[in-house]
Formats: structure tokens, sequence, C-alpha cells
């Protein structure tokens, strides 16, 4: 499918494509391109040093549109806010996932060492590509990863806080558009086309299950009460996301602390705070984006993320279990006859790790549990560490450091894999256990 006003040389274009800036739907031909020629400056969005967009006439032989001074384009533009969007959104269904939690509770954190871990894993181990959809995009997020994992000082003691800076309600994770006298900021997503590569189950369907996923990160401040408004609405995006992760940090959480053994979990100067309010102010967004009555419970599913389990594991009355997959398959693919390994999740493993969480939760902060499984009918709590078992106060600063070539996450893969396996389509295949049968053996 080709229309007039899109690119010829997609080979399957949406009917209907979801700006991931403003959620506008819109049909292919209204699609705008971004003119190329430095003549073309001044856009009645996005002000006077951004090139036009344009809805094209002309077009190359190659399906490139045509700007006023007979440059070809290559970089398309939503008709409502005229922010870029990849040619990934016309031919993938968007994947929507919202990440929210309390100020410094470790979001950027987990969502660096998540996508590090996804780029290594989908591929080997699960047969599906990763990879950047916009690296334009995506380019504060890289600068996360390569902090914490490829570090040009990477044996040297640094203080975490030094490694990725605070996630900040202004500036590049955000984009400001003008519509007539009114102002608005958007949030800038963190955009990854995925899809089943050869030796997958499902590659003979890899058009239909290839998503780009749009993930989104705001600052903790931005869920306070007041802070959403018709300019600022930079957390709408939750009553689309398909899944919800909620990042609750136990470290900020006096109860927790007087339980936890060792100098990690009380170095540097961590600020207690409640956090319960970040999530019950987030569900009762959600329920006026999506029109749901205050008794109903929302039908998509949280993941309420419990970070920095390096310091406070021990709770949980056992040692950290390994990665939750395991190897199903294995044969040759491709021309080269390259070997290859399929894994499965064994979501029994993730899910009877969600069950001790779950009682230490309500044992310490009961609240937490009842704020989430109150507004979402399906939730699974998950303990994961962005950085490992490697930190260790810096006795210069007094600060929780870590050297980066020791940085080892734990299951920060984990709730997106489970997510993917749960409540997606068939790209994550999962390990189903026969029920055990009254006297089998234990």
């Amino acid at each position: 499918m080709a229309t007039a006003n899109a690119p010829r040389r997609a080979s399957r274009l949406l009917e209907r494509i979801t700006c991931p800036h403003c959620w506008e739907q819109f049909s292919p031909e209204r699609t705008l391109w971004i003119s190329e020629h430095i003549d073309l400056l001044g856009d009645q969005r996005l002000g006077p040093e951004k090139q036009q967009r344009f809805l094209p006439t002309r077009f190359t032989v190659d399906g490139e549109a045509l700007d006023a001074k007979g440059f070809p384009c290559r970089h398309l533009a939503c008709p409502n806010c005229h922010l870029g969007i990849p040619q990934a959104m016309l031919e993938m269904e968007p994947l929507f996932l919202s990440i929210f939690g309390a100020p410094a509770s470790g979001k950027s954190y987990f969502l660096a060492a998540m996508t590090w871990e996804l780029r290594k894993l989908l591929g080997i181990q699960f047969g599906i590509s990763f990879s950047d959809a916009d690296p334009v995009a995506n380019q504060s997020l890289t600068d996360y990863e390569e902090s914490l994992f490829v570090n040009s000082k990477a044996d040297s003691l640094i203080p975490l806080a030094s490694l990725i800076r605070k996630t900040e309600e202004q500036g590049d994770l955000y984009d400001t558009v003008s519509f007539g006298s009114q102002t608005v900021s958007y949030p800038r997503p963190f955009l990854f086309s995925m899809q089943p590569q050869a030796g997958h189950p499902h590659a003979a369907k890899a058009d239909q299950l290839a998503r780009v996923v749009c993930l989104y990160d705001n600052a903790g401040e931005s869920f306070q009460p007041g802070r959403d408004t018709a300019s600022t609405p930079v957390t709408r995006h939750l009553a689309r996301s398909r899944t919800l992760f909620y990042v609750f940090d136990p470290t900020q959480d006096n109860r927790f602390r007087q339980h936890c053994q060792g100098e990690k979990a009380v170095a540097g100067d961590v600020k207690m705070a409640r956090q319960e309010p970040i999530l019950q102010e987030a569900a009762a967004r959600i329920r006026r984006y999506a029109g749901l009555r205050q008794s109903e419970k929302h039908n998509r599913p949280l993941v309420v993320i419990l970070t920095k389990c390096d310091a406070w594991s021990h709770l949980l009355g056992e040692d950290p279990p390994p990665e939750p997959w395991r190897q199903i398959s294995r044969g040759v693919v491709g021309e080269q006859q390259q070997d290859f390994v399929l894994h499965a999740l064994d979501t029994s493993i993730v899910e009877r790790r969600s069950r001790k969480a779950r009682e230490l939760m309500l044992r310490l902060c009961p609240e937490i549990v009842s704020a989430a499984e109150s507004f979402a009918k399906e939730v699974i709590y998950v303990p994961v560490s962005a950085v490992g078992w490697n930190a260790e106060v810096d006795t210069a600063s007094g600060l929780l450091a870590i050297r980066p070539a020791e940085t080892a996450p734990h299951w920060v893969a984990v709730p997106f894999l489970y997510a993917l396996c749960r409540w997606s389509t068939g790209l994550i295949p999962s390990i189903v256990r026969k029920p055990e049968r009254k006297g089998d053996a234990p």
C-alpha cells in the first residue's frame, strides 16, 4: 500500500498511525515531510529555527518527497504537532510502555540497564531484533547506557549520582509545540523497533508481530498534583500504555531501611519520602484520561518494579534467583547455516518471586500493595538491581559509588520480557508447566 503523500518504498503501511509525541491518530496520506533545503527554515508549530514541514505533491522515483526547492526529503513528521516520527511508525504497530515513580527512585538507571540488556538478550536468546527506531530521539538514553556500561573511566570508583543525571521536567527530554497562542510541552519518547528474526517460531509472521516500542520516562515531580495541564500534558501517555511500570525504591522507605543490614542500604544522603502518592496520582490521571469509573479497575497490567534489590533482597529470605529463561530448542538458520538457540521465559519463576516480594511489601509497606491492587486488575512485583552487588561507599564523598566495569544488572529485562510474554503478541515464548497431580513426587 502506498499513497501520494506517504513513502512509496514502504511494503505495508498501517491504516492508522499514532504519533508517539502528541498521540494524534492519522491516515498515512496526511503524513508531513520535513524539508531539507537550508532556505526552508521556519515552521509554524516548532519555530523559526526548525525546517518547514509540508504535504508533498512531487516525489523522486525512489518515493522521496521533493521540497519547495526541489531537494529530496527523507524525514517524516506528525500532521498535528509537526514533531518528527520514524518510518517504522508507519509500518509497525506501536507498543506504548510508561515508566513512572517518585523522584530518585531509580527510574533512569533501571531504564538504561533494561535497554542495554535487551539489546543483547533479545537477539541472542529470543530471536528478536531490538534496535533504535530513532537514534536522535534515543540519544539521551544511549548516553545513559554508555555512562553505566562503556564508561571511559571503567575502573574508577564513581558516585552513582554522577553517572546519570536526574530526569528534569524540561530540557532535551521534552519538545515544545505552538498551537496559535497556546504552547504545549510534550515528552520525548525513546523509540525501538522490534520484530522476529530467522529461527523465531513466528518468523513467518514478522510483519504482523513487528512493533515500535515507545518508552516514556517522566520526572517524578511530573506526577505531583496539579502538574498535568493542557500546556504540559506530559503524563497522558499513561492512558495509552499497554503495560505500566511503577518504580518503587525500598531504600527511600524507613521501614525497609530499619530491616536492612550493612552500610550499602543506608549510604549517602537518601531522602525519606512517601511514594504511594505518586502511584495514586498516576491512577487518578489514568482514570480521568481513560474514562474509568472510580470503582472500576484498569484492565492494563501494572508491574511494580522494586529497585536496588542488591541492598535489601536478603529480606526475601532466599538467594536471588538466576535469570528466568531456559533453552527450549536449537538449530541452524540462514544461508550461512549459523547456530541458533531459542529460549523461553519461565513465568512461574517470575510469579513465585513476585509472591515473595508481595508478602514482604504487605509486611513493611502495605499501602503500596493496596494502592496498586485497588487500581489494576493484574499486578506483579519484580525486584531488580540496575547496577548489581558491587556498589560501595566512596570514602571521599560518603556516597554510594561503583566502578562501571563491575556493573552487573540483575533481572532488569524481566519486567519487559514478562509483559510481552503475558500480555502481548507471540514474541516471547513461555515455558508451560504441567499441573502437578496428586501423588506426584515433589
